[in-house]
């Protein structure tokens, strides 16, 4: 292990430089006018897997390109294999005036790497190959057999990886997956995630007069449609900070005593938290703590509005249409298209007869828990200690990673889930940040996490 721990030291600012090359690519899978790039970038990962000795290829999918590569094979008896997941496209980096420079022209400032995607997601997955190419640039010999799968569409819902695993299953007979594309709740305070929350999507329109109509002549006789949208989501929340739609909570399990005492483990100072969101109070769901809302509980969010004029001045009118785009992040046990299914309902209960609903579905994912006290758990956990220096902590992460309950359904196996973002990174925010020591941390837990991963299985 030391000439692969030697050689990741000595090669951390090519790394560093690698890294940059990497998140220049604006693979904005959103956009369409970034298809281009996100083929680039596909074949910019495939190029480097190739150079430091795996085989790789762009595969083609119905949307944006799958990376697959392999390391080297050994003839015989079959070895443990693992397949390690990340994704090369970003979230858009709008609004660009609060970046303080360029998303996708990298700056290092202290120990950090300023750009869009530095650590969402190709910060996290490049420390994973740049620990295998010191395996295979030292000659020490891998424990196992790796598969790197990188896809271009996580942001955008992952929609055709499924299948993709689906046809290619043979390929894919893994033991387990790893997944760097969570965080850690403090600096030099690593994380084995254990549960995620799912998700389900809803766009809300409602329609009102033909057109934009003039507010002195013709308000005060028909409905608004903005206002009526206002009101009409105004309802879906209590002000005790739960969910107000009749089933909502029904499937949901609740935390266990040995669950809220690892969370309380977390680091945790109100003040400070309130300060990083610069809000001027916090507010959740009665009865838990702001970890335990984060992460554990069930929510509603509204995620845009649209409406009306919006631009400079004024333009006295009422508005034809105002539309809503909502998500809902889902815990273990509950049914994402029975919870849109229950949220559409009391929308249409909710509506009032002067206005026109419509309601469309969007990207859902069901949430994950596995145990945190299985063999890979534990191995995981050492690889952390190793890796960090430090004691690592249980987690539940309120994100969703959609694809991986297919990993669960299609490959029957589990994920861990070893995450190295900050909470101040940044992710799908202006000023998205990697932090260098955390990716350096990265590539020896990548180093130290196959030797004990294969003395579990």
């Amino acid at each position: 292990m030391n000439p692969v721990l030697d050689y990741l030291r000595q090669h951390e600012a090519r790394f560093i430089s690698e890294l940059c090359d990497y998140v220049r690519f604006p693979s904005v899978s959103a956009q369409p006018q970034h298809q281009v790039d996100m083929r680039a970038c596909a074949d910019w990962l495939a190029q480097h897997a190739r150079q430091i000795g795996l085989t790789a290829e762009v595969c083609p999918t119905a949307g944006h390109p799958v990376v697959v590569a392999h390391t080297p094979r050994q003839t015989g008896a079959r070895r443990p294999h693992f397949l390690v997941y990340g994704h090369y496209d970003v979230q858009p980096p709008e609004p660009f005036e609060l970046w303080k420079s360029p998303p996708f022209e990298p700056r290092i400032e202290g120990r950090s790497l300023f750009a869009r995607g530095a650590c969402d997601n190709k910060g996290q997955h490049l420390a994973h190959l740049n620990a295998v190419e010191a395996y295979l640039k030292t000659g020490t010999e891998l424990p196992c057999d790796l598969t790197f799968v990188v896809e271009g569409e996580e942001e955008v819902g992952s929609s055709n990886l499924a299948a993709f695993l689906q046809q290619h299953r043979a390929e894919f007979d893994v033991d387990a997956v790893v997944i760097s594309d969570t965080g850690m709740p403090a600096r030099n305070l690593p994380a084995l995630t254990y549960a995620l929350r799912g998700l389900t999507a809803l766009e809300v329109k409602l329609t009102g007069p033909s057109r934009d109509l003039h507010s002195g002549i013709f308000g005060g006789s028909l409905d608004n449609p903005a206002m009526a949208l206002c009101q009409l989501l105004g309802q879906l929340r209590d002000r005790h900070g739960r969910v107000a739609v009749p089933g909502f909570y029904d499937d949901v399990v609740k935390l266990t005593p040995f669950e809220r005492k690892q969370l309380a483990r977390l680091p945790f100072n109100e003040t400070a938290y309130r300060k990083f969101l610069g809000v001027p109070r916090l507010f959740g769901e009665e009865g838990y703590t702001a970890w335990e809302q984060r992460a554990a509980r069930p929510t509603l969010e509204i995620n845009g509005l649209t409406s009306g004029y919006q631009g400079e001045g004024s333009k006295t009118i009422v508005p034809a249409w105002a539309s809503a785009k909502l998500t809902m992040r889902l815990v273990p046990n509950q049914d994402p298209r029975r919870i849109a299914r229950l949220v559409t309902q009391r929308l249409k209960q909710l509506c009032p007869p002067t206005v026109r609903l419509e309601v469309k579905a969007g990207h859902d994912a069901e949430a994950y828990l596995f145990s945190p006290t299985s063999p890979a758990a534990q191995a995981a956990l050492r690889a952390l200690q190793t890796a960090f220096g430090r004691e690592p902590v249980l987690l539940r992460e309120g994100g969703s990673i959609p694809i991986v309950t297919d990993f669960k359904k299609i490959l029957g196996v589990d994920t861990l889930l070893l995450g190295l973002a900050l909470p101040d990174d940044n992710a799908h925010s202006p000023n998205e940040k990697f932090d260098l020591d955390n990716f350096t941390a990265g590539m020896r837990l990548g180093a130290c996490l196959w030797p004990e991963l294969v003395a579990a299985c």
